[in-house]
């Protein structure tokens, strides 16, 4: 990946730095129906996005650059063209003046199932949109993002939501409990195109699903034991460690749900209380210390 795309523009004048979180999205289940007409697999999801992240620091420029850093940005090395340029462009087209300097530190792991890329796309689409002063409302902003990919509309959001169609489609959950949660990645790749076509066993997209929120964790917790990740089968079979990592998670004192997020591989155990989870990533280092170990909280409906 080059660090720099020059496109033509004139520098803004008197624009402050703008920092745009870029939260990890984590997909509570995931159910996956029939490949469509059009290549793409529908799914419902109930996505949450926690409170760790990467962040994205955008200033005005006259060119259009990237420069990435943080403990993950060796994983975007070999990318020819990373998601961040391609939202900044999409956006460029919709009205955008083409110019800013784009700095990101990538905290989250490279391809693991917690939308990454996705929620760093979608950070440079609210960003951009701020510093070039895009008049596009929500709505517009995330229509740019499903041509992106399937995930980002989602991002856009970074608020509860189920996910249906092949992802662009949302509700906003209108309250959900904050949740303690524990993400372990075994640090093992897991190709998203490899998993769905090793994918044999589908939930399929028919299950009703809630209209209002959730009360509170039971609530929650019952609801969630009726669903699964139907990626997480092929998944397995493709990582076994990741079978490893989910059976280490339910180990745990005070898990009440464990599972694999998106395509893996990140898995993540939802906990009674921060004290248990915050326990649990202790145990955990100690037992893999090659692991990726983030206890986290989800965050705000609002």
């Amino acid at each position: 990946m080059s660090d720099s795309e020059e496109v033509r523009s004139a520098v803004p004048s008197g624009r402050a730095t703008i920092k745009e979180s870029a939260p990890a999205k984590i997909n509570l289940f995931l159910h996956v129906g029939d490949k469509r007409a059009d290549g793409f697999h529908p799914v419902q999801s109930l996505a949450v996005f926690t409170q760790l992240s990467d962040v994205l620091t955008l200033d005005a420029a006259a060119d259009l650059s990237l420069t990435i850093g943080g403990p993950f940005a060796g994983g975007l090395a070999a990318e020819a063209d990373n998601l961040v340029l391609r939202a900044a462009r999409a956006l460029c087209e919709q009205g955008g003046n083409g110019g800013a300097r784009l700095a990101l530190t990538k905290n989250l792991p490279v391809a693991s199932g917690i939308g990454g890329g996705s929620a760093d796309a979608a950070a440079a689409l609210r960003g951009l949109k701020r510093l070039w002063n895009v008049q596009k409302d929500d709505a517009a902003l995330r229509d740019i993002a499903a041509g992106l990919g399937s995930d980002i509309p989602a991002c856009v959001l970074s608020k509860p939501c189920f996910m249906e169609g092949r992802g662009e489609v949302l509700r906003a959950v209108p309250s959900l409990p904050r949740i303690p949660m524990l993400l372990v990645n075994p640090c093992v790749a897991v190709p998203t195109r490899d998993v769905f076509a090793a994918l044999q066993s589908r939930t399929g997209v028919e299950m009703a699903l809630p209209t209002g929120g959730f009360r509170d964790m039971a609530e929650l917790i019952v609801f969630l034991q009726a669903t699964r990740n139907d990626l997480s089968a092929p998944a397995r079979g493709l990582q076994p460690v990741i079978g490893e990592v989910l059976g280490a998670l339910a180990a745990q004192q005070g898990a009440l749900l464990v599972r694999m997020s998106g395509s893996g591989a990140t898995c993540f155990g939802v906990f009674t209380d921060s004290g248990a989870c915050v326990r649990a990533a202790q145990e955990l280092r100690k037992a893999a210390p090659g692991w990726w170990i983030a206890p986290t909280f989800t965050a705000e409906c609002g």
